[in-house]
């Protein structure tokens, strides 16, 4: 699955990547109940489990355990983020590609170019590109 959004120019910025299997959500949105100019879809065939914000607040008043793991998800997925923000800002197109690549690769057997290229900060006429270099 891809999280994306449009920019001012009506072009689709992929945000996520959901690889390897796990949660996804517009976060914020959700949390605060309010709606979203962010957009799921499935890229592969997937299985979708999903909850509303009422339902997970009674599974937290009923289950600690559940609870204390969402918080777990919530930490991991903060980390995440602060450092693939790290990463677009500090790194070079080709040493995404390569993180990419170490960390994910099945997210190149299974996603679009365009989608992949978007969600590293480039164009498909780069990561095209840097795919044709030596890695």
């Amino acid at each position: 699955m891809r999280l994306f959004h449009h920019n001012e120019n009506g072009e689709e910025i992929t945000t996520h990547i959901n690889c390897p299997i796990g949660f996804i959500s517009s976060y914020s949105h959700f949390v605060n109940q309010t709606t979203s100019d962010e957009y799921l879809q499935c890229v592969t065939d997937c299985e979708l489990l999903r909850v509303s914000k009422e339902s997970l607040e009674i599974i937290y008043s009923t289950s600690v355990a559940f609870k204390d793991y969402s918080i777990y998800v919530y930490q991991q997925s903060v980390a995440y983020h602060e450092s693939r923000a790290r990463e677009l800002a500090s790194l070079t197109a080709l040493q995404r590609y390569r993180n990419l690549l170490e960390n994910y690769p099945a997210i190149l057997q299974n996603v679009p170019q365009k989608f992949i290229a978007s969600f590293l900060g480039m164009k498909p006429e780069s990561l095209s590109r840097i795919r044709k270099q030596k890695h």
